[in-house]
C-alpha cells in the first residue's frame, strides 16, 4: 500500500463535491478550521453547483475531481459532503496520474465507493473521516482534530469502552470498510472490497433492521466475512423498525452472522453518522484489541 505524503503548513487543498449539492455557507466553519491547521482550501467548481440533488451534472462532478487529483499543486481533497452520486462518476475518472503521485482523499459514507474503489485498485490508503458540511460550529471537536493528526502525521491511536456483544481478541491486518449499504451496493463491480485476512470496519444510517439482515446475508453468503481478522462497528444510527417488529437490533443483526467465526468484533468504534466520527486510514495495517473492559486500534 502507498501513504500518500502528510500536509504541512502551506499545503493547497481542494473542497469539493461529488455527491449532493451544497454552498459555500454552508463550508464556511470547515475553511475556517482547515484555515486554522495552516492549509490553504480552495473550492472547487461543484461548490454552488446544481443539478436536481446533485452538484451539477456528473460530468461537471467528474471533471472537477479529475482536476483535483491531476493538480500537483493540491495534496488532499476534502469531499465536502455525502448523499448519493459519487459512484455515477467513478468508471470516468482516471486514476494513472494519482496512483503514481498519491494524495488524501477524505471523506465517509457515499465517499466509501472512493474509499472501496481506490484500496482495491490502486493500492492507496485514503481517509475516512468527516466531512467539512459536519465540522462544528464551535471549533475543533475530536473528529476534526483525527482528521489533522491523520494527515499531517498519519498515525491514529484510539480507546473506547467495551459492548455487552463484543467478542474479545486480538487482530492486526489492513482496515478496509466504510458505509454498509454502500459496500453492499459495489459487490460484483470493480469496486468491491476484498476482506480477506483484513479488519473489516461497518457503519450504517436510516436503514430498516431487516434490511441490515439481508446485507449482512449477503456479505457473509459472498464470503466477506469468513476469513477475515476482526471486525469493527461503528454506529448504527436511527435505524428502523416495521409494524411488525424485525426483533433483533442492527448490532444484534451483525453479531449473528459472525457469531461463529474466530475474530474479535467489537461494537460501538467512535465513527460513523454520530457526532464523535473518529478519522480511520483505510487501508493502514492496523492493530485491533478487544478485551473484556476496553478496545483499543492503533494505525
Amino acid at each position: 500500500m502507498q501513504t500518500p505524503k502528510g500536509l504541512k503548513k502551506g499545503d493547497k487543498v481542494t473542497i469539493l463535491s461529488t455527491a449532493r449539492k451544497i454552498q459555500k455557507e454552508e463550508l464556511d466553519t470547515a475553511i475556517g478550521i482547515i484555515k486554522s491547521w495552516g492549509l490553504e482550501p480552495l473550492l472547487g467548481e461543484t461548490i454552488g453547483a446544481e443539478s436536481n440533488q446533485y452538484a451539477g451534472s456528473d460530468a461537471i462532478r467528474t471533471d472537477d475531481f479529475q482536476k483535483a487529483l491531476n493538480d500537483p499543486n493540491i495534496k488532499a481533497i476534502f469531499c465536502a459532503r455525502g448523499g448519493y452520486g459519487t459512484v455515477r462518476m467513478l468508471d470516468a475518472l482516471d486514476f494513472s496520474i494519482f496512483q503514481s503521485s498519491p494524495k488524501w482523499i477524505i471523506g465517509y459514507s457515499d465517499v466509501t465507493v472512493l474509499h472501496a474503489h481506490i484500496h482495491q485498485n490502486f493500492g492507496v490508503e485514503s481517509l475516512h473521516a468527516n466531512m467539512p458540511i459536519t465540522y462544528p460550529s464551535s471549533g475543533d471537536n475530536e473528529s476534526t482534530k483525527s482528521i489533522w493528526k491523520a494527515l499531517s502525521s498519519s498515525h491514529l491511536n484510539y480507546t473506547w469502552d467495551s459492548h455487552s456483544l463484543n467478542k474479545t481478541g486480538s487482530a492486526e491486518a489492513m482496515l478496509v470498510g466504510g458505509n454498509l449499504s454502500v459496500l453492499y451496493s459495489i459487490l460484483g463491480s470493480n469496486s468491491e472490497i476484498d476482506t480477506r485476512g483484513k479488519i473489516l470496519f461497518l457503519e450504517d444510517l436510516d436503514e430498516y433492521v431487516y434490511h441490515i439482515d439481508r446485507m449482512m446475508i449477503n456479505l457473509r453468503r459472498s464470503g466477506k466475512l469468513e476469513k477475515l481478522k476482526g471486525l469493527i462497528i461503528g454506529g448504527m444510527s436511527d435505524m428502523n423498525d416495521n409494524t411488525i417488529p424485525f426483533g433483533k437490533s442492527a448490532e444484534e443483526i451483525i453479531l449473528e452472522h459472525c457469531k461463529d467465526y474466530n475474530y474479535p468484533v467489537a461494537f460501538n468504534f467512535p465513527a460513523g453518522h454520530i457526532d464523535d466520527n473518529r478519522a480511520l486510514i483505510i487501508g493502514r495495517c492496523s492493530k485491533l484489541n478487544v478485551e473484556n473492559n476496553s478496545c483499543s486500534l492503533v494505525q
